[in-house]
């Protein structure tokens, strides 16, 4: 491992050559170089990483650094076939790392496991759509099925996907978002009756101040930093609440500013940076209430006031049930929980009185902790005492990860989808679909695991990579009686097959898509409720390879019959036809195939924007909670446990979700590595541990399993103190597959109770790319 200081900022010439640098790897420069260019452009394709918003500017390219990798990375030219199969067996397969594995390039013929070689071998299309037909069919109820959706599936493929499981009788849908915003669906959807943000990019510019919880914009989806970089420099306030110090949200060398390039110069991104505890936000927040409920019964007093009294009195219920709750919690608490000062938390309430408009925002930061609906619901509070929703410049704004997390969703990927969807489906299909609330990943793991559910079917993903608890979710996909995977690339969830097991090669976002109509386009929606049309540039005729729509109409035709209850056959011809089912079914698609080529996608509205509450009271809903005794509720025995810390996953800089691009993470300043672990320097100290030490960790949970990670290399960083970071999915075998949300059961992969000591592992090589590929 080499550990430098990495001075640049986001963005800038690391981000020129990093994404040069991927370009080249790729294998397939010139038509990746035309590619890029078409990125998130009128008639192009939307890009594959992650959901931030488009506002589109004539004669500039929209793409980042992590989205160009994800177009190379998915356009290469290596390609992964029968022959390869035959070399490698799964079990050594399985010995490689992800990157490794899917560095090796783009799947390219369908592939069935065979148990006695321990090898995959090709099978032809029909034959892998009948074998699925007979395991489904043979089971003794549909809920014994899994459906699991990762959000780069299209509107179109998830929507044809729901219809073809609805229509086989389970609502066993276990998706990408339940490990991600969950948090955010349920408790956006208790408080102000819609489970999205009620913002739109355009708000950003003109906010006056924007605050964000929980998030690395430079990582995780680094064209926000144009956004806020562009709000600060024409005067906005933007406070970050994050638990350790992130280059990209410090500052941002926009690659698009030739003055800035050749300057070296930079844009700050934020204003004032705020290090919280792992799991206080939800405490900062209270304070900063308690603060401001201070000054309004003081304004009061005068006859003025500091909230919005005419908009809560006629868009909110349950303020008096609230305020009392912030009268009940002590600054003692406050302070403890939340890691930061009054003075600070003052300081940060003084920025929020301040400006007239103001957005939230938040990310997996926030989503991933046992009370994380709660912290939702606290920061929805703090918009609504000062009607901060339903107004331009002002909002909340859940930062999706996925491209199109959001739109799945809302074309019906839920394993608890409501009666009035319910009901739309029985009137359009003309069939009685399931009223039984279906499973969600963690308790489709469970029935794989205990062998209640037995066929685990993939549209996308990498479910034993990004699920916690890592080898009993291997076990459980093991345990199966049938696997099948829908995917672009070799990944770790192949080479934990079930007892059967398919690898279904589909076509990416990058690629043309033509059927018997000639070219589609696919829809997604990003996390302003924009959809957007997307074509791919790739010809990838002559491959053996098939959309989604087509995989899921194939096996839907197999399973269920050719017209049962619609053809599938011409779903699969012309994607208009979905699109026609869509806008019958899901509302705000109306005219959809009309309105598919707007530029810039079309908005499908938000009823909160419009102050419209769908919530049993017609009214936005202050909701109260204590703060949480404890991040981790823990045994005694076990809480006291010398050496804790609160440890959280994260990305590094090189991968988006659990693909792995490579092993540097600059704006962090490690290179070369992922087994290392982010400590406090006083930490560090305290341990007695210097910078390159190896440690183990181990989890700390009320059964009596081992969870175990060994041989991290100790790295100091700017966190907060107590508190340790570490890559997933290198770390998630410290999760606790039944350590989860309260309501949400997304993961509580942001707070894991641990131990640390040093190593007794000897130091293994530095698994760099170049040593795995050589």
């Amino acid at each position: 491992m080499s550990y430098k200081e990495y001075s640049g900022s986001a963005g800038g010439w690391g981000a020129l050559k990093a994404t040069t640098e991927h370009l080249l790897k790729s294998e397939n420069v010139a038509k990746n170089m035309m590619n890029l260019l078409r990125t998130n452009q009128d008639h192009g394709f939307d890009c594959p990483g992650c959901a931030w918003g488009e506002k589109g500017v004539p004669g500039r390219f929209r793409f980042c650094e992590n989205g160009a990798k994800a177009v190379n990375w998915e356009a290469t030219s290596k390609r992964v076939g029968h022959d390869f199969f035959a070399e490698h067996s799964v079990s050594w397969l399985n010995k490689q790392s992800d990157y490794w594995l899917e560095f090796q390039g783009r799947l390219s013929e369908p592939v069935c496991y065979n148990a006695e070689t321990d090898h995959y071998q090709a099978i032809s299309w029909d034959e892998a759509f009948a074998l699925i037909a007979k395991h489904l069919n043979a089971l003794a109820t549909p809920d014994q099925a899994e459906f699991y959706t990762s959000g780069r599936a299209s509107n179109e493929a998830a929507f044809t996907y729901q219809l073809f499981a609805r229509r086989f009788g389970t609502n066993n849908f276990p998706d990408c978002s339940n490990m991600c915003h969950e948090a955010t669906s349920v408790g956006l959807a208790e408080a102000i009756g819609v489970g999205k943000g009620t913002t739109r990019i355009e708000d950003f510019e003109k906010a006056d101040a924007i605050f964000l919880f929980g998030q690395n914009p430079g990582t995780n989806h680094p064209r926000m930093l144009e956004t806020l970089a562009t709000a600060y420099k024409r005067g906005a306030r933007i406070v970050a609440f994050n638990n350790l110090k992130e280059r990209g949200l410090e500052r941002f060398t926009n690659p698009q500013d030739p003055l800035e390039m050749l300057s070296n110069g930079y844009t700050p991104t934020t204003s004032d940076y705020f290090i919280p505890k792992l799991g206080g936000d939800m405490a900062a927040v209270r304070g900063m209430v308690k603060v401001l409920l201070a000054r309004h019964r003081e304004a009061v007093s005068q006859g003025n006031s500091v909230f919005d009294l005419a908009f809560i009195e006629q868009h909110t219920q349950g303020l008096n049930d609230y305020l009392a709750q912030v009268d009940a919690t002590s600054w003692q608490q406050i302070e403890q929980q939340s890691g930061l000062s009054q003075q600070q938390i003052t300081q940060a309430a003084d920025i929020y009185q301040a400006a007239d408009k103001v957005i939230v925002t938040w990310a997996m930061g926030i989503t991933q902790h046992k009370h994380s609906v709660a912290t939702i619901q606290e920061l929805v509070n703090l918009q609504l005492l000062f009607g901060q929703v339903g107004k331009e410049g002002a909002g909340l704004c859940p930062v999706r990860g996925h491209s199109n997390v959001q739109g799945d969703r809302t074309v019906g990927i839920n394993e608890k989808p409501s009666a009035a969807f319910l009901d739309r489906m029985q009137q359009v299909f003309n069939f009685e679909p399931s009223r039984k609330a279906g499973h969600g990943v963690v308790a489709a793991l469970e029935a794989l695991r205990r062998g209640d559910s037995k066929v685990f079917i993939g549209l996308g993903g990498n479910l034993v990579a990004a699920a916690p608890d890592t080898a009993i979710v291997a076990e459980a996909m093991r345990n199966a009686e049938l696997t099948v995977n829908i995917a672009t690339k070799l990944n770790r969830t192949h080479v934990n097959p079930g007892k059967v097991s398919l690898i279904l090669p589909c076509l990416g976002r990058t690629d043309i898509d033509i059927q018997a109509s000639g070219p589609q386009q696919i829809t997604v929606e990003d996390s302003f409720s924009m959809v957007h049309a997307s074509a791919g540039k790739i010809d990838m005729r002559g491959e053996n390879i098939r959309s989604e729509i087509a995989i899921v109409a194939g096996m839907a035709k197999a399973t269920l019959g050719a017209d049962n209850p619609v053809n599938w056959q011409a779903l699969t011809d012309n994607y208009d036809g979905i699109r026609d089912l869509i806008e019958q079914v899901i509302p705000g698609f109306n005219q959809f195939n009309q309105r598919l080529n707007a530029p810039g996608g079309f908005y499908l509205g938000n009823s909160a924007r419009e102050l419209r509450w769908n919530t049993a009271s017609g009214k936005a809903q202050m909701i109260s909670y204590p703060l949480p005794q404890a991040i981790v509720p823990l045994p005694q025995d076990k809480a006291a446990t010398a050496h804790q810390f609160l440890l959280q996953t994260m990305r590094s800089h090189d991968q988006y979700n659990t693909t792995i691009y490579g092993y540097d993470d600059r704006y962090r300043s490690v290179f070369g590595e992922r087994n290392v672990v982010f400590f406090n320097p006083a930490d560090m100290q305290q341990l007695g541990l210097k910078t390159g030490d190896l440690v183990d960790i181990t989890s700390l949970w009320h059964d009596d399993v081992e969870r175990q990670i060994t041989g991290f290399k100790a790295i100091p960083h700017e966190i907060a103190k107590g508190n340790l970071a570490a890559y997933f999915p290198e770390a998630n075998a410290l999760i606790p597959l039944d350590s989860y949300g309260d309501r949400s059961e997304t993961p509580t992969s942001k707070s894991i109770a641990v131990v640390v000591r040093k190593s007794t592992q000897p130091a293994l090589l530095a698994s760099t790319h170049s040593a795995e590929l050589a």
